[in-house]
């Protein structure tokens, strides 16, 4: 299964239920996308636990009056169909309210950052 696909299924169902915080395995990818997520103020913190064999990725979940920070996600490109974008093609996602989040050589940035710095790159999910 796909670890992003992955990570935005278990935030989704976690905060439908109601928790306060996520436990996911950790990689290098989950932590730069939940970094953003958390800047953005769609999570209330991220943590790195644990060492080397059995690390782990803690997500504190944000509420807004009882209602989840993320209403939806969505994955653009994926491992059978990628999806790449040149800085002038990047529009803003649901008027500026959504952030698309974005793979470029100068690491993962939202959709916002990517067209300051003019720079494409893969668009990997979306988040409003």
């Amino acid at each position: 299964m796909d670890s992003i696909v992955d990570l935005l299924t278990r935030i989704k169902n976690a905060q439908s239920a109601g928790h306060e915080s996520v436990l996911l395995p950790f990689s290098k990818t989950k932590l730069a996308l939940a970094k953003i997520l958390e800047r953005e103020g769609f999570l209330a913190k991220v943590e790195h636990k644990g060492v080397k064999a059995k690390e782990k990725l803690e997500l504190k979940l944000k509420y807004d009056q009882g209602a989840p920070a993320i209403q939806g996600a969505r994955r653009i490109s994926r491992p059978s169909q990628r999806i790449y974008r040149k800085a002038v093609d990047i529009k803003p996602f649901r008027h500026g309210y959504g952030v698309a989040i974005i793979s470029t050589s100068a690491g993962m940035m939202t959709d916002k950052e990517a067209r300051k710095n003019k720079l494409g790159g893969e668009v990997i999910c979306e988040i409003w």
